[in-house]
């Protein structure tokens, strides 16, 4: 079968390392799914632009925008949604986030970090000014609770509130059995450390930021896993097979 192809658009960004890290996950996705046309695409910073991309493909070749992100936002709902919208025949892809194998690598990286039950967390993400990309943080901190019975509290990079930094402060006066303790802490004084799980698909601006704000420990990005690139080509095997449905309940 002549399968679409697959356009793997990440955010971009001037880190080496991060660049590198997307780079393998797309080789991650074509080794997957030998015969796959995996293309390279960003929504900014990097090039080639999505746009671009998308209007350089073959005459009546048909493709799908797989989000290399990790939650519904701007990037989502504007920018790959104008690409798509451009180029009949194209598709668009659920992002990565939320799923439960998220959950299950970031349970990963917090072990590999030493995280206790003692310790509270700050499941960092980018942020989005979109109120979808929260609720898809909730649900993955909620996904992330179902796995670990540390207090989990979610924040962002930019765009949403609490910030990673107010809320590293929140956790900290928890902790000292402070002002902000008591029964919505969870559990008071446990005397344990505010950690930040960064759920950030790879090194770059965001990540660092981590750094910057106050916590004891900030985990790795999720990347590298091979499970980013299983999720990739479910996101892409589902929009193609909606794509199908759809062309079938319109004749």
């Amino acid at each position: 079968m002549n399968s679409p192809i697959m356009i793997a658009c990440a955010h971009g960004t001037s880190s080496v390392q991060g660049a590198a890290e997307v780079n393998a996950l797309r080789d991650a996705i074509a080794a997957l799914r030998p015969g796959l046309d995996v293309r390279e695409a960003y929504v900014d910073v990097q090039q080639p632009d999505l746009v671009d991309v998308v209007a350089g493909l073959p005459e009546g070749k048909s493709a799908v925008v797989v989000p290399l992100l990790l939650s519904v936002g701007y990037h989502v709902k504007v920018d790959i949604a104008r690409a798509v919208k451009s180029r009949p025949g194209s598709l668009a892809a659920a992002p990565l986030g939320p799923d439960p194998r998220l959950a299950a690598l970031l349970d990963q990286r917090l072990r590999e970090a030493g995280v206790t039950d003692r310790d509270s967390i700050v499941l960092a993400a980018a942020g989005s000014s979109n109120p979808n990309a929260a609720v898809s943080v909730e649900e993955l901190a909620s996904q992330l609770g179902e796995l670990r019975s540390n207090r989990i509290v979610a924040a962002y990079g930019a765009s949403a509130k609490p910030s990673v930094p107010d809320a590293v402060a929140m956790l900290r006066e928890e902790a000292e059995g402070g002002a902000g303790a008591g029964e919505s802490a969870g559990a008071v004084d446990l005397g344990g450390r505010v950690v930040i799980a960064s759920y950030l698909l790879a090194p770059g601006y965001f990540h660092d930021q981590l750094a910057k704000a106050g916590a004891d420990l900030v985990t790795e990005p999720l990347l590298p896993s091979p499970v980013l690139a299983e999720i990739a080509l479910e996101r892409y095997d589902a929009a193609v097979a909606k794509g199908r449905e759809d062309a079938e309940a319109a004749k």
